[in-house]
């Protein structure tokens, strides 16, 4: 069973990348573990696949990512977009059974944080965006944080005010679900209370390791539902995070290569195999359950420029052509690359590259390879997943040396979307994914 909450627990979430220089990306993982609220339910826990990104205007803090409207060291003004975990799935759970599945959603909205020699208090106003629970919650927490050599200590408590809408939607119970021991009910607006404590290590210049505590005491009206037995919540959020380049230090990208981007156009088939087990090792086969194809333009931006090894923002669009099957649709896939580069013996010049990349995939429609692997197994599909990449490439100015070849490469590069094998609620706890197989031309500029 996936870890829910009765509140947000955004504080529990907090990462500690928010003192990064600008422009520097992140990937990472966490587990939350913590008690579940609902009557029949004890505790569970959840892996969270963390994107992470600080940037002058824009940030991605794992399950938060959003606009630096005002952002200075005494005010941060933000809109910001977050994922609510919250959910109920009574097919999960037979002391729930005859109530209706409530859903995750999106929360959209404004928050402002004020900071000083006394801490830091932040006010956070957020919305329904998916018109799932369509309520609001406003949340106010201070914070006090203490940095001793490579640990950061910062003790939280925390406010929750959460609309009747919300705890209608999350906590109610309506006519219809009504059963023995479980009348109709529902709770009015509520306010919930937290405290708690996270903690970082900084291991080494580019990793940090976390774990963060909270417990949190919830409003009497949620309480009181026939479907909570729990007046008390605790969660629990460990993991690590990579923060590509020194980010203690100022980075070592070139003079010549800062500014340096590049474009990307591939296009290819739905393959047979997966990442993991086929493809990499050379097993490139055209499945025979669909007949599909995409296309690809890929925008990148130079984070950071070794002699080996170079670090790339890239953001992808892909058309999906599956008229047999269903419309045509878009999907989008921002994420981070490491690109290795081989030098022949005799010549300093890139030879070839090869790539792996690591972001998230949303799609308009499932796509109908990924529908059908999934029926097979009885399993669930989604529009949002994990998104990997490899790719290898040749210089196609080693063969025709021309201006508008130069600095350009051929290759091919695999497209996976991926549920992380059913441990990630926020992906849809889908096991299974799909691939494509491209080629590709990518010119730097």
């Amino acid at each position: 069973m996936l870890v829910t909450c009765t509140v947000s627990a955004q504080e529990v979430a907090r990462l500690p990348i928010v003192d990064v220089p600008p422009g520097t990306p992140g990937l990472g993982a966490g587990v939350r573990m913590g008690t579940i609220p609902y009557v029949g339910e004890l505790q569970g826990s959840d892996l969270v696949p963390l994107y992470l990104y600080e940037g002058r205007y824009f940030f991605a803090h794992g399950t938060e990512a959003g606009l630096h409207l005002v952002h200075n060291k005494l005010i941060e003004f933000d809109w910001l977009a977050r994922y609510r975990f919250q959910h109920l799935d009574p097919d999960e759970n037979p002391a729930l059974a005859g109530l209706d599945k409530r859903s995750q959603s999106v929360d959209s909205g404004l928050s402002l944080t004020v900071n000083g020699s006394w801490g830091s208090l932040e006010a956070t106003w957020v919305g329904d965006t998916l018109n799932r629970y369509n309520g609001q919650e406003v949340d106010l927490a201070y914070r006090y944080s203490l940095d001793s050599g490579r640990w950061n200590v910062t003790p939280w408590i925390d406010i929750f005010w959460q609309d009747d809408n919300l705890t209608d939607y999350y906590y109610g119970v309506s006519a219809s679900e009504v059963a023995i021991g479980r009348p109709e009910y529902h709770p009015s607006e509520a306010v919930n209370r937290g405290v708690g404590i996270n903690t970082s290590y900084r291991v080494s210049r580019n990793w940090l390791a976390f774990a963060n505590l909270g417990v949190f005491k919830v409003d009497k009206t949620i309480f009181e539902s026939p479907i909570v037995d729990k007046d008390k919540i605790s969660i629990a959020y460990v993991g690590a995070a990579y923060m590509f380049g020194n980010v203690f230090e100022p980075q070592d990208t070139p003079p010549e290569r800062r500014g340096e981007w590049s474009w990307r156009i591939n296009y290819g088939y739905q393959a047979r195999g997966s990442i993991a087990t086929d493809n990499i090792r050379g097993d490139l086969r055209e499945t025979q359950d669909v007949d599909t194809r995409i296309a690809g333009l890929t925008l990148s931006k130079l984070v950071i420029g070794g002699p080996r090894v170079d670090m790339y923002a890239r953001m992808a669009i892909y058309r999906h052509f599956e008229s047999k099957y269903q419309d045509n649709f878009w999907s989008y896939a921002p994420y981070i690359m490491a690109m290795g580069k081989g030098y022949l013996p005799w010549r300093d010049k890139v030879a070839f590259r090869f790539g792996f990349g690591l972001g998230f995939s949303y799609a308009d429609n499932i796509p109908i390879h990924e529908q059908v692997k999934q029926a097979e197994r009885n399993s669930e599909s989604a529009h949002f997943l994990n998104y990997l990449e490899w790719t290898v490439d040749f210089p196609i100015d080693s063969i025709v040396d021309t201006k508008p070849t130069r600095d350009c490469y051929v290759g091919l590069t695999d497209v996976h979307r991926s549920g992380v094998f059913a441990t990630a609620d926020i992906l849809g706890n889908v096991n299974g994914g799909a691939d494509w197989i491209t080629v590709h031309v990518e010119c730097l500029r």
